[in-house]
């Protein structure tokens, strides 16, 4: 067994999740598809959905169906969207579970037509637009014949067409001429489909930069996920939910010159203490932060000594009287000076999002649920929620 005294800690702050949700339900009209995929950015995909829910989300959205399916079976019962799914995806048990699916392709839309009839029940699907990123969506020229089957499709009551989605790849960017583009191909979108037919209740392109951003792209509904986990610019006014710890495990007292770790790359310049801290490279933090990062001890920025191993880094403490045991904030939303995901992003040349999704797939790191999660609605408003989404 392993013994958790010895083992990093991700606390997640619900707090944080809850008033992130509720800030950006201020930011716009249109209702809130939340976006829980990558167990939520790292955060624990159930826990939150809970949170968001309970706070102004309306809508989950995930990738996969085994990510919605685990939703379902944790007695989650708002309406959720998989959106990245293999064409030939049996989705009769998406189907039976009521929920709903992208579709970007005339193949996904036949296959969910059969899972619709394999399990007796109307398929509800999103059709995807590509609007620019030439990613997952379909392709503009496309676009006409997967409309016209949708609508052959919804006529014979196998599948109902409930919403049309696209992805502004630049939203991050406001003047980026890519934006107009992409708004531009998603109102064309829409043209399309009302010509064959169809009436979504629901159209969504805005994501969370999209929706600080770009009101014009709002539509009926965003869906925000870096935002609800605290990953936008400060100006925003979001918190970051996680915070990382590591309790020391060791500690030396060494003298100057004394060379710290593979190749030797650092050395102290004077007679200093070093702690041990049991997390590396292996439970999501990233190598290329070695000789940059630092991290907080006791109130004050130390910095992590030599490069980064699979399993431990090092930290140079100075003189603090720090013992074997002791707590060490890795990162957080940077109240007390800790270094901020956002911080740890910048070292690494990457995006907040990498990091607090590698974190959080570490089976080494316990993470643990600050204030707990919303429980779960009696079964009789369950019912009705469903009720409400076919």
């Amino acid at each position: 067994m392993n013994d958790e005294r010895l083992q990093p800690q991700l606390r997640i702050d619900h707090t944080a999740i809850a008033a992130n949700t509720r800030l950006l339900h201020s930011r716009t009209k249109a209702a809130l598809m939340a976006v829980v995929k990558a167990d939520a950015f790292g955060h624990g995909a159930v826990e939150t959905a809970r949170t968001v829910v309970a706070h102004g989300a309306t809508q989950l959205g995930v990738t996969t169906l085994a990510e919605a399916l685990e939703l379902r079976g944790s007695g989650v019962r708002a309406p959720i969207l998989s959106w990245l799914n293999a064409p030939d995806t049996d989705f009769s048990p998406a189907v039976d579970a009521r929920v709903d699916l992208a579709v970007p392709s005339t193949e996904h839309l036949r296959a969910a037509s059969a899972g619709a009839r394999k399990a007796a029940r109307t398929a509800r699907i999103h059709l995807h637009m590509d609007v620019g990123m030439a990613r997952d969506g379909a392709a503009p020229h496309q676009w006409p014949d997967l409309c016209t089957r949708a609508a052959a499709l919804e006529a014979a009551g196998t599948v109902k067409v409930t919403g049309l989605m696209g992805h502004l790849g630049c939203a991050d960017r406001p003047e980026d001429p890519h934006n107009r583009a992409g708004r531009d191909a998603f109102a064309q979108a829409g043209r399309v489909a009302r010509q064959a037919g169809l009436r979504p209740a629901h159209h969504h392109l805005a994501a969370t930069s999209a929706l600080l951003n770009d009101p014009s792209s709002h539509h009926d509904l965003v869906r925000v996920g870096a935002g609800l986990y605290g990953i936008a610019p400060a100006s925003a006014g979001l918190r970051f939910a996680a915070t990382l710890t590591a309790p020391v495990v060791s500690v030396r007292d060494v003298p100057a010159n004394t060379a710290v770790g593979y190749a030797h790359t650092w050395t102290t310049h004077r007679p200093t203490r070093l702690a041990l801290l049991p997390i590396g490279y292996a439970d999501g933090l990233p190598r290329a932060t070695s000789h940059q990062a630092h991290v907080l001890v006791r109130g004050r920025p130390r910095t992590v000594a030599g490069m980064f191993s699979m399993d431990q880094i090092v930290i140079d403490v100075g003189d603090d009287p720090i013992a074997p045991g002791e707590p060490v904030t890795i990162l957080g939303p940077g109240d007390h000076g800790e270094p901020t995901p956002a911080d740890w992003a910048g070292w690494a040349q990457t995006i907040p999002h990498e990091l607090l999704t590698a974190l959080g797939t570490s089976r080494r790191i316990i993470r643990r649920h600050l204030t707990h999660p919303v429980p779960p609605a009696p079964a009789r408003l369950l019912c009705t929620s469903l009720e409400n989404t076919t």
